[in-house]
């Protein structure tokens, strides 16, 4: 990790913005983060995950049972 990073272009989303951008409920974005498959920083009793993290995990996603060829 390089020393000196750089958090000002860093943009954070509540639970609950990430949970409108992924069209899931809260309580499923608090399970991805509990279970370390999405990021966050915890600030006392609230998460923020990095917009970045959210961009990654839905271009990771893959529904189960579709192939890449049709």
């Amino acid at each position: 990790m390089a020393s000196g990073s750089n958090f000002s272009d860093v943009r954070f989303l509540t639970v609950a913005e990430v949970a409108e951008v992924m069209r899931v409920s809260k309580m499923t974005v608090y399970r991805l983060v509990h279970s370390g498959d999405m990021p966050a920083v915890q600030f006392g009793r609230s998460y923020r995950v990095p917009e970045s993290a959210v961009q990654q995990y839905l271009r990771s996603a893959s529904v189960e049972g579709e192939s890449g060829t049709g």
